[in-house]
């Protein structure tokens, strides 16, 4: 019996991740570590300021490109509190249909995604070169990107992701303080994986992953360094 079950192949879900069955341990944990990052940048005064990013920094601190997305207003509660209710609503769903190490590296490259697309449509000339940024927008963003690529694949109707993605990108744009640079950065990248992972071959799909995965870091890194070199 348990040679059997050693040979037995983990069950798998339509788009190769393993399932795991119980709490979305990933999710929590984003959401965890955003919780008390938020309480430490309201009881420590240089957290904030050594983590979040600002073009001007990114280069030579670039940790500040992921950094950010773990930060929120420190005098805006809701800032935190609408990323959080925003990341459980489609967290789980993802974190179960890709498998917990797909659902992490999107979370993490949007994030990412977000802070460069700031730096790409920042300029040197003006403030926005110097403003710091944070929130885990970027990283949301990329989530709702990939829920609509995964949701159309298994045709299911994504009409409610589309609704919030076209109210926050107005309020985005009328709302002073939103950086809807991260969102539209996010987004792209979450969509981008998102395809990958879910128009994966069947026997190819953990290749594709992992190597969409390693492609858009690269494009990433490299459009970093390109704009750096420019300046």
């Amino acid at each position: 019996m348990r040679d059997a079950q050693r040979q037995q192949r983990p069950a798998r879900t339509a788009f190769g991740g393993r399932i795991t069955g119980g709490r979305p341990v990933v999710t929590l944990t984003l959401i965890g570590l955003c919780v008390v990052s938020y309480v430490l940048q309201l009881t420590t005064a240089t957290w904030t300021r050594d983590l979040a990013f600002a073009p001007y920094i990114g280069e030579y601190e670039p940790w500040r490109f992921l950094t950010a997305a773990f930060l929120h207003s420190p005098g805006n509660f809701a800032h935190i509190a609408f990323n959080m209710i925003a990341l459980w609503s489609v967290g789980p769903f993802l974190e179960a249909s890709l498998g917990r190490w797909r659902y992490l590296a999107l979370y993490l490259l949007s994030a990412i995604g977000g802070s460069v697309m700031v730096l790409l449509l920042a300029s040197p000339l003006d403030l926005s070169w110097v403003t710091g940024v944070v929130g885990a927008s970027g990283a949301v963003f990329g989530l709702f990107g990939a829920v609509l690529v995964v949701l159309r694949r298994v045709g299911r109707s994504a009409g409610g992701i589309v609704a919030v993605l076209v109210i926050n990108a107005v309020l985005g744009f009328v709302i002073p303080g939103v950086s809807w640079q991260a969102h539209l950065g996010g987004l792209v990248v979450g969509a981008a994986l998102g395809a990958a992972f879910a128009y994966a071959p069947r026997e190819r799909r953990t290749l594709v992953a992992v190597g969409s995965c390693a492609a858009v870091a690269v494009l990433l890194v490299g459009a970093a360094l390109v704009t750096y070199a420019g300046v």
